[in-house]
């Protein structure tokens, strides 16, 4: 194999394979218009611009963001509608005012009697004011109130004469990451769903406003048969797609849009190792997969036209190297590659390796780069 490192740029970075991106962005969009809700992408996973304007097909539009940094960046490029789909907290809400006095819709969520009467008394008497979901818990995974919980009529209380209005309600079924098989995606998605409309359906009881029934990830939104009752789908990795989507059965290796482009810097022949400048810095420490019935390592190795090499992951990973070995532990079974050749790796995770670097290098149908995209981090 010979060194072909696209356009001899120095490694590691980030390449985007635009037509994978785009074709990913395509089918979300169809089968969520299918079903019936408006879709409202996650952009923690892109933190770009570009990217998001290809989820969305359009300059602008609803939006998920997980930092108070990402609502900021994108509010400063027109996007006036953002939901900050993580519990908000006091030390937060100066921030959310400043945002929502400068024109934003901003929607908090929130899980908790004291996190709504943070929110209601911080912005009693200003003239624009935040709106509101609680969080509801579908799948005993993570955050949010049990749908039958009675603590969701009492958030709702707290929130009935303030200018903080509450809009209904938003879960994630982050549980569907532990789903084996279609038949489990499909259930864990009507799980989701019927939870939360279940709330939504308590609190219009009760008398509160509940126009809004957010539900979403990744894998439940594709394996969404019937959304009815539920108003928008979020979802955010399937942009790209990763290693986890694709050992799910969410997606195909072939549809993973994101990898790192890496340098073979040396050799371990008696161990069976190829050593490349891709360690932990540019693949990030996720390790995914390793609960799933295959394990990718840091990763899945390619070679430089991002063909899979079948066996061999980068099984270890040190700050700045990577091991790349086959994955039967066979020392004899070693990639033969002069020093300088490139490689590509595919991601466990997408969001974890893509937070690695400040760019895309977006590739064209010839597989060359077209074109630099920026991304933003922090908070």
């Amino acid at each position: 194999m010979t060194t072909n490192a696209l356009d001899a740029a120095e490694t590691p970075r980030l390449l985007l394979d635009a037509a994978r991106m785009q074709a990913n962005c395509v089918r979300m969009r169809d089968h969520v218009r299918a079903l019936g809700p408006r879709f409202r992408p996650h952009v923690k996973t892109a933190k770009s611009l570009d990217v998001t304007r290809a989820m969305l097909g359009a300059p602008t539009g609803p939006i998920t963001v997980s930092t108070l940094r990402e609502a900021d960046t994108f509010a400063a490029h027109g996007f006036t509608d953002i939901t900050y789909a993580v519990g908000i907290t006091p030390n937060k809400l100066a921030h959310v005012r400043t945002l929502v006095a400068h024109g934003i819709d901003l929607t908090l969520i929130l899980d908790s009697v004291e996190a709504a009467r943070a929110v209601r008394d911080a912005v009693a008497g200003d003239a624009r004011a935040p709106q509101v979901l609680i969080e509801i818990d579908t799948d005993d995974h993570r955050a949010g109130v049990r749908p039958d919980d009675p603590a969701l009529l009492a958030i709702a209380a707290v929130l009935a004469d303030g200018p903080a209005r509450l809009q209904g309600v938003l879960t994630h079924a982050g549980g569907s990451y532990d789903c084996r098989g279609d038949d489990a995606l499909r259930a864990m998605s009507e799980q989701e769903r019927a939870g939360a409309v279940h709330a939504a359906q308590r609190l219009r009881a009760a008398g509160h406003a509940a126009p809004v029934v957010s539900v979403g990830s990744t894998p439940t939104a594709l394996f969404a048969r019937d959304l009815g009752g539920v108003t928008e789908v979020r979802a955010g990795v399937y942009v790209f797609f990763d290693l986890v989507m694709a050992g799910l059965g969410v997606c195909a290796a072939d549809d993973i849009a994101l990898s790192v482009e890496t340098t073979v810097v040396g050799h371990r022949a008696e161990k069976g190792w190829t050593l490349v400048d891709a360690g932990w810095m540019a693949l990030s420490r996720d390790r995914g997969t390793a609960g799933q019935p295959v394990d990718q390592g840091y990763g899945l190795v390619c070679d430089a036209r991002g063909r899979p090499l079948d066996g061999f992951i980068v099984m270890a990973a040190n700050q700045e190297h990577g091991t790349i070995a086959h994955r039967s532990g066979d020392p004899t079974r070693r990639l033969d590659l002069p020093v300088g050749a490139v490689l590509r790796i595919l991601p466990n995770h997408a969001c974890a390796t893509a937070a690695q670097f400040d760019r895309y290098h977006v590739l064209d149908a010839q597989g060359a780069v077209a074109a630099q995209w920026p991304r933003f981090g922090g908070w």
